[in-house]
């Protein structure tokens, strides 16, 4: 039989190192148990750069004096735009909701309230969209599947949300600025010298706009672009192009999502996530 002694070193020794292994271990669990995985989708800039179309948005919330015009204009050129509307303006003029959807216009969400979506819990944002859903389709018969955020906010709570809600969330990637009320030229430069293939314009119903309407579509036109619809553009949109393999592309249960996997933590928040953009819109 062996006998070994041990000095008071190789015990501390020991004990540092299975006390290192344990607070390991421990953290590890702490760990796991504090995070969470949670899959949402990207929210959508532009269709494929592949096809010369452009769509046509606007985000109603007001305005509703402009928005006849609009509409005339749109039909005197035999074109579609993509109207978000917001839930409490549908609730004051289901008449004019109904009008934009009995024209052939794509009907998406703006929200039910207008409120910071980035301010609010996913299931707040989920009430606000699902109220928006039912007062849209009380005034259309439509139940749309856009969404468009207020401010274009899209945190992951805002995201999540519109996913949960079967919503694709549609950004843009040229912006009017129409909101400041701009000269009708300065609303037309700001598309025409930004027009690319695949484009999303996003406009207001404003005086500007309704005087710059016609020129837009003219020389979009002229330039060889098709106006069309945001889910006619984004049929163009494919995984290859979007960075997104055909296996992720494949768990997508719509084509035209990208998902986004994000690490939460009950203590220190997001971990890796997207930036949060706040406009005016």
């Amino acid at each position: 039989m062996r006998f070994y002694i041990l000095n008071r070193r190789s015990i501390g020794s020991a004990l540092f190192l299975a006390g290192a292994a344990l607070l390991l271990f421990v953290s590890g669990m702490i760990i796991i148990r504090d995070t969470e995985t949670v899959v949402y989708s990207h929210p959508i800039y532009q269709g494929s750069s592949r096809d010369k179309e452009i769509a046509l948005t606007v985000n109603v919330f007001w305005g509703e004096e402009h928005i006849p015009q609009m509409l005339d204009i749109l039909k005197e050129n035999n074109v579609k735009a993509t109207f978000y509307l917001g839930g409490t303006w549908v609730k004051k003029f289901p008449e004019l909701a109904a009008r934009i959807a009995r024209e052939g216009h794509e009907i998406g969400s703006h929200g039910y309230s207008h409120p910071h979506p980035d301010q609010l819990s996913k299931s707040a944002n989920l009430r606000d969209i699902q109220k928006a859903e039912d007062i849209i389709y009380q005034a259309t018969g439509i139940r749309p599947r856009l969404f468009a955020p207020p401010y274009g906010e899209r945190g992951p709570s805002v995201l999540q949300a519109a996913d949960e809600a079967s919503y694709t969330t549609i950004l843009w990637s040229v912006d009017t600025i129409d909101w400041q009320l701009p000269p009708p030229e300065v609303v037309v430069d700001r598309v025409v010298q930004k027009a690319h293939n695949g484009a999303i314009v996003l406009m207001h119903p404003t005086a500007p706009t309704v005087k710059a309407l016609p020129q837009i579509i003219q020389k979009l036109k002229k330039e060889g672009y098709q106006l069309v619809t945001v889910p006619k553009l984004l049929e163009g949109l494919n995984a290859a192009e979007s960075g997104i393999t055909e296996s992720t592309s494949a768990m997508c249960d719509r084509p035209s999502f990208f998902k986004h996997t994000v690490f939460i933590t009950a203590r220190s928040g997001i971990i890796n996530g997207n930036n949060v953009i706040k406009r005016i819109v």
